[in-house]
Formats: C-alpha cells, sequence, structure tokens
C-alpha cells in the first residue's frame, strides 16, 4: 500500500489540508482522535469517516455556473436589433479548488450568409505595374463572386510602398518628385509612400474601381517592401477604415517581395518601436513612417486578433514559404499563390474565404498564470480529440463543440478574481470565464476568540485550537516556563523509553521533533521519519518505495524490506513461453536455475540437460517394444502416465506448437513421433505405429550405374572432340577458298617476271621559237 499523501502532508490547519490534494478532506470535529494516539485530521473523506469523523469534514469540490447562454443564430441576416450569436454560452463562472478540474462546453458555429468585409492591401512597387493595371476592374467581378456567398459585402482600398528615407527609398533631391528618373523602363512614378487609405469599406465596387484606376506605381530602393505597416494601420484604423462589428474582416496583403520586419528600421536610424497605435491623418496618410521602426509579428498578430480580423497573404511563388511560415506565428492567417500579373486574384480571395470559414480554432485571451486549460475538441465527424482546440473541414452551418476544463494550481492572494477570454480566431464572438477560487474553509468563519474549549488561552477553529503566544497544548491548557513534570510521562512512547524517542523535546505533553539534515521526524514520539529505511546500493527503498516510519512502503510492482524485487516475471520468459525454461523459479524478476548444469538470464542453456524429445523417447520406445502385447498398459504405465498417445500411420506436422523428434532405432530405423504441451499439464504425443525402415541398397545395380554413368560421359566428350575438329577444319577450308578467289594472274604465267623496258609518259608545255608545243617524251 502506497503513502497516504494527505497524512504525509502533516498539515495544521483546514487551509493547508485543501492544498495538498483535491482528494484530502479535513475533519472539524471538536472531539475527534485522542489524546494518546494522534489521528490526522487531513485525510481521505472515507478514512475520517471510518475513524469517526461522521459528516463534519471540509472537502469543496470545483464548480461551474453558466451566467448568460443565447442560443445560436442559423443566419448571418438577423433582423433589425437582434445580435448574431455565433458562440454559445456567452458568459461562465467556475469556482476552483487548487487541482481539481471542472468542465464545461461551448459551441460555435460559421452561421450562413454571414456578412463580409474586405480590405484590398496592395504593393504598388514598381514591380507591381503589371498587377495593377489587372485589377482595374476587380471591384465589379469581385462583387459577383462575393454575392454568392453572401448577401452583404463591401470593398475597400488601400496601397503601400515603403518608408521614404535611405536606406529603403531613393532620397537625394533629384528623386523628391519622381524617384524614376534615369530608369529607361518605366521613367515616370510617384514619390514613395508607407501607406495611404484610400477608400473605406463601401458597398459601392463602382467607388473602388475608380479609385484603382488612379493608382500610379512608385519605386523603392531595396527589395523588401514596408507591408507591415500598413497592415497594422489597417487593423487599428478601425473608425476610418469601416470594420463593422458584425461582419467577417478579411484584409487581403498582395505583393510580390518579402516584408520588412522589426529592428529593420534601425538600418535607417528608426529606434522607437512601434506603438501599435493607429496614425493616419486627415489625409489618410500613415504619418509614422518616418519615425518608427517597422511593427513584429507578434505585435501584428496581437492587433488583428483584437480587432477580429483574418489575414490573407496573396504572394508570389518564389515567397509562397516564407509568408507559409508566418501564417504558424499569426494565427488566423492564411496564404494564397499570386500569379505573376494578378489575373487569378478573384479566384484566391474566394479560395481563401472558404478556407476561413471551413475551420474554427479557439483563442485565449488573458490566461492567469496559475490556471491550467485543457481542450477536447468534437469536430463535425463525432470524434473527440484531446489536446485539440480547432475543428477544420466544416461547412458552414456546421456546429463545432469543445470541451475546456479548468484547473488551479495554488490559491492567489485574498480577494483575487481573475477573469480570461475564450475567442475563435477571426470572431467577434466571445466567452467571458470570471474565476474565483475555494482555498477557505466554512468552519473557519466560525471563530471562537479565547474560546473555553481552549482553556480561554485560544482561538477555536475548524476543531482545533490555534493558542494565543506562550500557550501551548492541544487545548492551550499549558504555559510555556512553568512546570513540565507533570506532563513529561505523556511524551514517553513506553515507560524507560526516552523523552520524545531522544529526538524531540518535551513541552506541555507534546513533542516537537528536532529537524533534521537527513529528512523529517515526525510523529507523536518524534519515533518516525523519513530517512531511516533499507537503502539497496545507497538508494533509499531503492528507489521504488516511500520511506515512512522506518518501513518502505513499496510502490506498485514491487516487494522486499527495501523495495528491491520486482515482482514482474516478464523478464523470467523464456522463448518457449515457459518461466526460467522450466528450470528454475523466478525470483525478484530474474531466474534462479535449480536443474543441475542450466545456467542462462533464463536457464535457457543446459548441456547436460535432457531435452524434451530425450524425456519422451523412453515412453515411445516402450509403446514400440510392446506393441500388438496386452502387456502394453502395465508395462509402460509408468513411463506414460502424463502423456495422451496418438498412434498414426504417417506424421503430418499441422499443429505449429508442436515438436518434431525423432531417432534411430537399433535396426537402423527412424522413429518420428511430436509432441505438444495441453493445459492439462499432459503432453499430446502423436507416434508412428511402426518406424521407418529403408531397404538395403543393391551392389549390382550400383555397379551398373556407374559404369554406364563413365561410359555416357566418355562418349559425350568424344563427340564434342569431333564437333570442335570438324568446325575448325571448315573455317579453315572456307579461308582457303576465300584467298583463292582473290588472285587475279593466269595460272600459266609467273607472276614474278617483268618488262626490261619502262614508258613514262608527261605532260608538259615549252617555247620554241616563239611558239608553244603539247607533246610528250619517251
Amino acid at each position: 500500500m502506497g503513502l497516504n499523501i494527505c497524512t504525509s502532508g502533516s498539515a495544521t490547519s483546514c487551509e493547508e489540508c485543501l492544498l495538498i490534494h483535491p482528494k484530502c478532506a479535513w475533519c472539524s470535529k471538536e472531539d475527534f482522535g485522542s489524546l494518546r494516539s494522534v489521528t490526522s485530521r487531513c485525510d481521505f473523506k472515507a478514512n475520517l469517516v471510518r475513524n469517526g469523523c461522521g459528516g463534519e469534514f471540509e472537502s469543496p469540490v470545483s464548480s461551474t455556473q453558466v451566467l448568460r447562454s443565447l442560443p445560436l443564430s442559423s443566419k448571418g441576416s438577423s433582423p433589425a436589433g437582434s445580435d448574431v450569436i455565433q458562440m454559445t454560452p456567452q458568459e461562465v463562472t467556475v469556482n476552483l479548488r487548487p487541482g481539481d478540474k471542472t468542465t464545461f462546453q461551448l459551441q460555435v458555429r460559421q452561421v450562413e450568409d454571414y456578412p463580409v468585409d474586405l480590405y484590398y492591401l496592395m504593393d504598388l512597387s514598381l514591380s507591381m505595374k503589371d498587377d495593377l493595371d489587372n485589377i482595374r476592374s476587380l471591384g465589379t467581378k469581385l462583387a459577383e463572386e462575393m454575392r454568392k456567398l453572401t448577401s452583404n459585402f463591401r470593398l475597400g482600398f488601400g496601397s503601400f510602398v515603403d518608408k521614404n528615407i535611405s536606406p529603403f527609398s531613393y532620397t537625394a533631391p533629384r528623386y523628391q518628385t519622381n524617384p524614376c528618373i534615369g530608369y529607361k523602363l518605366f521613367p515616370n512614378c510617384v514619390p514613395s509612400f508607407g501607406f495611404r487609405h484610400l477608400l473605406p469599406l463601401t458597398d459601392r465596387v463602382d467607388s473602388f474601381n475608380e479609385e484603382v484606376r488612379k493608382q500610379r506605381v512608385s519605386r523603392n530602393r531595396d527589395a523588401p517592401e514596408g507591408g507591415f505597416d500598413a497592415v497594422l494601420q489597417a487593423a487599428v484604423c478601425k473608425e476610418k477604415i469601416g470594420w463593422r462589428k458584425d461582419a467577417l474582416h478579411l484584409l487581403v496583403f498582395t505583393t510580390d517581395d518579402v516584408p520588412h520586419i522589426a529592428l529593420d528600421g534601425k538600418l535607417g536610424g528608426l529606434v522607437q518601436p512601434h506603438d501599435g497605435q493607429c496614425h493616419l491623418n486627415e489625409d489618410n496618410e500613415y504619418t509614422a513612417s518616418n519615425q518608427m521602426d517597422y511593427p513584429s509579428l507578434a505585435l501584428l498578430g496581437e492587433k488583428l486578433a483584437e480587432n477580429n480580423i483574418n489575414l490573407i497573404f496573396a504572394v508570389t511563388k518564389n515567397h509562397y514559404m516564407l509568408y507559409k511560415n508566418f501564417t504558424a506565428l499569426i494565427p488566423g492567417t492564411t496564404v494564397e499563390i499570386l500569379h505573376g500579373n494578378s489575373k487569378n486574384i478573384i479566384q484566391l480571395i474566394i479560395n481563401a474565404y472558404n478556407s476561413i470559414r471551413s475551420k474554427v480554432e479557439l483563442s485565449v485571451w488573458d490566461q492567469p498564470e496559475d490556471i491550467n486549460l485543457f481542450f477536447t475538441a468534437t469536430c463535425q465527424d463525432g470524434v473527440s480529440y484531446p489536446g485539440q482546440r480547432k475543428c477544420e473541414g466544416l461547412k458552414i452551418g456546421d456546429t463545432a463543440s469543445f470541451e475546456v476544463s479548468v484547473e488551479a494550481r495554488s490559491c492567489p492572494g485574498k480577494h483575487a478574481q481573475p477573469m480570461f477570454t475564450l475567442r475563435p480566431v477571426g470572431f467577434r464572438d466571445s466567452l467571458e470565464v470570471g474565476v474565483t477560487y475555494d482555498c477557505r474553509c466554512s468552519c473557519s468563519t466560525g471563530l471562537e476568540p479565547d474560546s473555553a474549549r481552549c482553556s480561554g488561552n485560544g482561538t477555536y477553529v475548524c476543531g482545533l485550537c490555534e493558542c494565543n503566544p506562550s500557550y501551548l497544548g492541544t487545548r492551550c491548557e499549558c504555559q510555556e516556563g512553568e512546570s513540565q513534570s507533570g506532563y513529561q510521562n505523556l511524551c514517553r512512547e513506553a515507560e524507560g523509553k526516552p523523552l520524545c524517542s531522544g529526538r524531540g523535546q518535551c513541552s506541555c505533553n507534546q513533542c516537537a521533533c528536532f529537524e533534521s539534515e537527513f529528512g523529517k521526524i515526525y510523529g507523536p514520539f518524534c519515533e518516525c521519519d523519513n530517512f531511516s529505511c533499507a537503502r539497496n546500493k545507497g538508494v533509499l527503498c531503492s528507489g521504488h518505495g516511500d520511506c515512512h516510519c522506518g518501513e518502505c512502503k513499496c510502490h506498485a510492482g514491487y516487494i522486499g524490506d527495501n523495495c528491491n524485487c520486482s515482482t514482474d516475471i516478464s523478464t523470467c520468459q523464456a522463448r518457449d513461453g515457459q518461466i526460467c525454461s522450466d528450470r528454475g523459479h523466478c525470483v525478484c524478476g530474474q531466474c534462479q536455475c535449480t536443474e543441475p548444469g542450466a545456467f542462462g538470464e533464463t536457464c535457457e542453456k543446459c548441456p547436460t540437460c535432457l531435452d524434451a524429445c530425450s524425456t519422451k523417447r523412453d515412453c515411445v520406445e516402450c509403446l514400440l517394444l510392446h506393441s500388438g502385447s496386452s502387456a502394453d498398459n502395465q508395462t509402460c504405465q509408468n513411463l506414460c502416465k502424463d502423456e495422451v498417445i496418438t498412434r498414426v500411420d504417417t506424421i503430418v506436422k499441422d499443429d505449429q506448437e508442436a515438436v518434431l523428434c525423432f531417432y534411430k532405432t537399433a535396426k537402423d530405423c527412424v522413429m518420428m513421433f511430436t509432441y505438444a504441451e495441453l493445459p492439462s499439464g499432459k503432453s499430446n504425443l502423436t507416434v508412428l505405429r511402426e518406424p521407418e525402415c529403408g531397404t538395403a541398397p543393391n551392389a549390382m545395380t550400383i555397379l551398373l550405374a556407374v559404369v554406364g554413368s563413365i561410359i555416357l560421359i566418355g562418349l559425350a566428350l568424344l563427340a564434342i572432340w569431333k564437333l570442335l575438329v570438324t568446325i575448325h577444319d571448315r573455317r579453315e577450308f572456307a579461308k582457303f577458298q576465300s584467298e583463292r578467289s582473290r588472285a587475279r594472274y593466269e595460272m600459266a604465267s609467273n607472276p614474278l617476271y617483268r618488262k626490261p623496258i619502262s614508258t613514262h609518259t608527261v605532260d608538259f608545255t615549252f617555247n620554241k621559237f616563239n611558239k608553244s608545243y603539247n607533246g610528250t617524251v619517251d
């Protein structure tokens, strides 16, 4: 039996008891226990009742109360004046006892026909010129597609380039009005700017088209853009942008390059971090562009979540992975691939919208440090996913359910009533959770100062006396400094034993135990400690138990004085499934071999032991010897008393667990049998009726076979030699015939004879007597 965690905590008050473990209870009964045998008031409920506490104990439990729970809406187009509800309940309070969980349910639904606000934020750097040309009629086409998804759609527009300071932009005087001077491909453009809010959210799509047509691109110096400045302003300037309270907020961020992030501003001398505030002037231009650094990802995520904005990164393919990594750091963000000329922007927005509406993810705001939260999601498939607070693959109108468990780790200071919020990412709806702590016992409210139950020298509370200064004793009946002789015998465990076991001081019939550097000394007579138990290799209770009053209380699976003996026998199991190969005993998780000559971790090795086949052989030989005789039962009864015999004509090994055995008889025959262990402890023997005996070979037949084989091999070799010689001769004759046909002289002439006169002809031209002649000379 393990150590009782409640009693081992040595709680001296009801409040201390409640903090030890959520299952611990405090007995507030006045006459609980006795003077000579100390019974802990802090224990499990069952133990307190068994020890006579009755029903006078304190054991509060955590609880949940739903304060406001409006039903979920089915459509986003609700009657005028009524709110669209996508999350229920809306307000809950939990009363927590430290260590004790309480649970509540919440549901989230993506309602149909929910209003949509879409703000289009575009990079107007020079590389996006072709994209600007392609979106001049975007408003009309996008509105047509979005109205298929919602009847209430509004569209806004803003643009950005980068901070108009060096080294991010061209700041020389000649570039002030036209940074594209000298750029042959596009010599005219507008000055660089941080962010411009051009069109508040409106349902007039022609206004969007008109505003886009007015825009011209600009040119910055470095490749990264200042888009995150623009994202933050679009998120926090709610009034200027026109975000509605009851609408899905989509912020489409289009660019073809990487963004500047926090600390990049130091390159331009901007050391002031971004304050997360709106800095748009009357002309809707970002005024702090040249004053503050770029925002960090954490600040972006915080402000987007505060304003329930879903950010859609529409970026070119070569930067997709970078922005994909950003989505893991900024909740509620998606990323889609934008074609080089933005031709797919409408389909991109529709895909992102469907992706956002197909998932629900809970976020936690202002979670107290001493609170643990545990989530279990039940999505559309009806399966529960512990530890998950996100559902994906939802359809419009589907409901996702979440079970939330709340646990307090400790008790905060007095009057602490924190609150935290659960909110689906990108939703306006939220659940406010108020927290109260149940850390005080109800019996503590009935204090009795200078109570007669405490001899008038203390305060009675929860069954105990809290003595006034200089008073001691369970009833505050003793005063420090007065004679102690009358009470000293109450500090002895037995007559003749030292006071407080020699490890404490007797004060007013109570032992005050000394402190020890080795551990804790406790008990009514200081007779117990948690360090004087048996050790194994220097480890107290072998590390598998708890030391309690000189005795090791072993954990489950261990026994022994020092808990070094494991009760697990799996380590003693041999390959055949037998414990210690049936040649020993399993002691403390190790085999102790008892069979002479056996050794190994599971006694599997034994050169001198008879194997199973040998032990069954005597029985089989007896059956073979007395086969067909009447003495079978009497002679073989002892040898085969633990066997179930089956005689067959042919051994068929169809049982995978059966072992096949065979041996040679005196007549050079082979006797075969199989055996298998039965659950009853006997063996099932399947034995041949007669051993298999082979016939003696015929010597003449063997001789003739050998001689015939030699002759056949000789004839084959001779035939192969003759074939090779014939092939060679034919090749030589063919070669001779070929050379003969190439000869070009008569058979009767001498090929070595040559004529003595030879004639040479030379073509030439010469001039003789001013005349030209052509001729030959012999």
